[in-house]
């Protein structure tokens, strides 16, 4: 049986060179390519592949975001998150996604094969030294609120502006600003987000 693949990852080099590698497996078949997140959901309904590698960092929309709208839409196509980034907080993200494989670009190509075997078999196919990481760090102490406001922090803005574009007034803002620091045990919300990030928890 070919088992249909589709590849998503913003950087054409890492894509194509994917692509070659995958299709060199005489059982393998990349049926569609794209670079964003967004347009993962759009290939899979028009080519129906039977496994989506998503990377995490895309435009449009994440590959963690794009997964939770393949399993809503393309429910038979299982997804296999494939990232430079393994972050405990991004496998357990991942699997409430929908996500039923995590591996780690500098994982050997051999692995990545196997764990795409392994999916279409019915098995979970998860990076061991990160399913460990993840069990020690526990779930994410943040709401989903205190992570939009963190997430709104990045560009350096201000609260009144934060307060704005979610629609909050600006206590509002302070207070979860605050309650993030507290839980992150960070001095100020720039380390709160350098914290929540490295943790997977945005």
């Amino acid at each position: 049986m070919t088992i249909r693949l589709l590849l998503a990852d913003d950087q054409d080099l890492i894509r194509g060179a994917l692509s070659a590698l995958l299709d060199l497996e005489e059982d393998f078949e990349v049926v569609a390519s794209v670079g964003r997140g967004d347009e993962v959901a759009d290939a899979a309904a028009a080519h129906r592949p039977d496994v989506a590698l998503l990377d995490i960092e895309m435009p449009g929309l994440d590959g963690l975001a794009a997964a939770a709208v393949l399993a809503a839409r393309v429910p038979g196509c299982r997804v296999v998150i494939l990232t430079t980034f393994g972050r405990a907080g991004y496998l357990r993200r991942a699997m409430e996604a929908g996500a039923v494989g995590f591996v780690v670009k500098d994982a050997p190509p051999e692995a990545l094969a196997d764990a795409i075997r392994r999916v279409m078999a019915g098995q979970r196919v998860v990076d061991p030294v990160l399913a460990a990481a993840t069990l020690a760090a526990g779930e994410s102490p943040l709401t989903a609120r205190e992570r939009d406001v963190l997430n709104a922090t990045r560009s350096g803005a201000s609260v009144a502006d934060i307060a704005a574009r979610l629609f909050l007034s600006e206590g509002t803002v302070r207070n979860y600003l605050s309650a993030a620091i507290a839980k992150t045990g960070t001095r100020n919300r720039t380390e709160a987000l350098r914290t929540a990030d490295d943790r997977g928890w945005l």
